[in-house]
């Protein structure tokens, strides 16, 4: 008899499900080879550490034995954590908004024995509620349909595969896109974001960091204000709000309400990773105290806190601690008049939105909303010092769940933001540890074939998306620019071979998300716009334009072409949900290098490189040594060191400034750009 086989898993998601009497088997071959042989259909669940909501119906289905005996009887059980396998979490999902369903996590979806769908949905109670059948009624009806009236399930795959194919390649080349349409975009954001809270209006509240990057890129572009005040305000709030964690640093995933008060408490890499990089590329111009805080507070949290023992970064911690969501976050007013003694409670109280009954379900969550300003020193030192009591109470409640399996885009994204922040800053220890978790990661997620999209315990698991390719690709020309070490680009270029080989489509243009080594995916999704995290297909626009900044080849661009061409007619019809593709397309057309030229007697430029990353606009940035050579077809090619000192040169397309030799000019020949 099958037994639950997930204790094979290392998945700290999996894990979570290994003792339960579920016959769970885990995504591969003999799922499918079982329901082939058996007859039965098969149930696929998928979550992910992290999700509250998969834990509910874990403790109320999964762990039941009644309901267990009822899925091994009728069904092949199929348990995937989502972070391991995003490219089959995706073409499910797809299926789910095919039928007309709602999409959530955890997903639950019923497939044919060759994996076609034919129902699903998300979250469904032990018991009928909301008008919602139970989990066991639509355990017995699929059931009872597959095996007297199958004809109604296999009728229908024909409509699905097409629906699915038409749904995820969806590619038309009849629009011509123009720089137009990012006026249109910046016009279309600030239209839909709340100028009283910021973000986008409405709830729940998700930080939308690719929007709000490329709304601050149109304010660099153009001066508008209009824009300017809507992404500060989002950050203020953000960095003001109970979704931040005032104790010990990081953002949690999303606010349920309007105000950024109440958070989903689980902390993603992803999320902290494009806050803070949001955060650094504002306050370069800004030049912000409380942005800077944040920037300090939260990368080191994320160094402090998600590194793991190979020195990369962990993806996630839970929602969910003693079996509630945020208990280890909220306080009660008992507990902080405990930790905090007059005279400084009330003024942290009042600071902090701390009261009595609480501002959530009885109990505090800490917040600043209604203090959004700096009070004076003395009264910032006081809270700092009452903060730190309470970290040091809360470090000996149980922690949430800890997720530490290394994810290569995720990682990708932080390495990136660490080099952007480290200069900014001034904190090379960052750029240290950019460059060694990046290390190592290459050594245990790169061998000869490609990358992989995931690891734990010295094992990998899935091969790479598009995502991962770029991403990482991203984090080596990040890693270039803030060391000029060749490596760095040289990987920047393989990882784009790679990509291309894996992922490219023939027929449209643009990358498919899913590799073409990945196995039992009925179809292979091929789109431009956003989620969660930016879009491949955009970051490799950003990537691309490097590239062809860097070396002059034209491979680069003309494949940067091509990918424009694939998507504009989407990002014409709906530029919001384009706006990681966009800032790419800014990227391409609009492309500024910073070119420095630094004698052989020159050895310290750290301070010169920390001026060029505080410019405040965008912009590759190239070191190269008197004697070095630059690439044949390298726009600054044969350029010289002026009066044998440091010498920038700032080139957009093949042209190049005038020599600038002194950096107090250097602001004001960028912003005539």
């Amino acid at each position: 008899m099958t037994k639950n086989l997930l204790i094979h898993e290392t998945s700290p998601y999996l894990l979570q499900h290994k003792d339960n009497p579920v016959h769970w088997y885990p995504w591969g071959q003999k799922a499918f080879d079982a329901a082939k042989s058996t007859d039965k259909p098969i149930l696929l669940s998928i979550g992910y550490a992290a999700c509250h909501w998969c834990h509910v119906m874990a403790h109320e289905s999964f762990e039941d034995q009644q309901t267990a005996d009822l899925m091994n009887s009728k069904y092949i059980n199929v348990k995937i954590d989502r972070e391991e396998y995003p490219d089959v979490d995706k073409l499910y999902m797809d299926a789910i908004h095919a039928f007309g369903e709602q999409g959530g996590w955890p997903l639950t979806v019923f497939l044919e024995p060759d994996g076609t769908p034919f129902w699903g949905g998300t979250y469904f109670p032990k018991t009928p509620q909301y008008g919602r059948p139970s989990f066991s009624q639509i355990l017995n009806a699929l059931s009872e349909t597959w095996n007297s009236q199958r004809e109604k399930i296999t009728t229908n795959k024909q409509a699905v595969l097409k629906a699915l194919e038409r749904e995820n390649n969806s590619t038309n080349q009849n629009k011509t896109i123009n720089p137009d349409i990012l006026l249109r975009a910046a016009e279309q954001i600030v239209a839909a974001t709340d100028q009283t809270h910021g973000g986008l209006s409405g709830a729940p509240k998700f930080p939308q960091t690719t929007i709000y990057t490329l709304l601050w890129r149109m304010y660099l572009k153009t001066g508008n204000e209009h824009y300017r005040k809507s992404v500060l305000t989002t950050l203020t709030h953000l960095c003001q709000g109970g979704i931040y964690d005032h104790l010990a640093g990081g953002f949690a995933r999303y606010s349920v309400d309007a105000r950024w008060l109440a958070p989903h408490f689980e902390k993603m890499l992803y999320d902290n990773a494009l806050i803070i990089d949001l955060l650094v590329l504002v306050n370069n111009t800004e030049n912000n105290a409380l942005f800077r805080k944040r920037i300090e507070e939260s990368t080191d949290w994320l160094i402090n806190e998600m590194t793991t023992q190979e020195g990369t970064f962990a993806a996630s911690y839970d929602a969910d601690s003693e079996g509630e969501e945020g208990t280890y976050y909220v306080w009660s007013y008992r507990e902080i008049s405990e930790v905090i003694p007059e005279p400084n409670r009330d003024l942290f109280c009042q600071t902090y939105d701390v009261s009595q009954q609480g501002n959530w379900e009885g109990k505090n969550i800490l917040n600043r909303l209604y203090s959004l300003q700096e009070l004076d020193q003395q009264s910032e030192d006081a809270l700092a010092s009452a903060r730190k009591k309470l970290l040091k109470r809360r470090v000996d409640r149980p922690k949430p769940g800890w997720d530490d399996k290394t994810l290569a885009d995720w990682n990708g994204l932080t390495i990136s933001m660490l080099c952007n922040a480290g200069f900014s800053l001034s904190r090379f220890d960052w750029i240290d540890k950019a460059r060694s978790a990046y290390s190592s990661l290459i050594k245990n997620m790169w061998d000869s074939n490609g990358l992989y999209h995931s690891y734990r315990n010295g094992k990998t698991t899935n091969v790479a998306t598009a995502d991962d390719y770029a991403n990482m690709a991203k984090a080596a020309l990040s890693l270039f620019e803030a060391t000029n070490e060749s490596q760095y680009l040289n990987d920047a270029d393989s990882l784009l071979e790679l990509i291309d080989k894996y992922h490219w489509n023939q027929n449209n243009g643009g990358y498919y998300f899913a590799s073409s080594r990945a196995k039992n995916l009925l179809v292979r999704s091929c789109q431009g716009h956003d989620d969660a995290t930016p879009n491949a297909n955009g970051t490799m626009l950003t990537n691309l334009a490097k590239l062809y900044a860097l070396t002059g080849h034209t491979r680069y661009d003309q494949k940067a072409n091509d990918i424009v061409q694939a998507f504009s007619d989407n990002a014409v019809s709906t530029p919001m949900a384009y706006t990681g593709f966009l800032r790419g397309f800014l990227d391409l057309i609009d492309h500024t290098q910073i070119v420095l030229l630094v004698p052989d007697t020159v050895s310290d430029i750290s301070t010169i490189i920390q001026t060029l990353h505080t410019t405040g606009l965008p912009a590759t940035i190239t070191v190269s040594h008197e004697r070095s050579v630059l690439p044949d077809l390298h726009p600054a090619k044969d350029k010289i060191v002026i009066n044998g000192k440091p010498t920038i040169y700032i080139c957009k397309g093949k042209v190049c400034s005038e020599p600038i030799t002194d950096l107090s000019t250097l602001k004001n020949v960028m912003s005539d750009l």
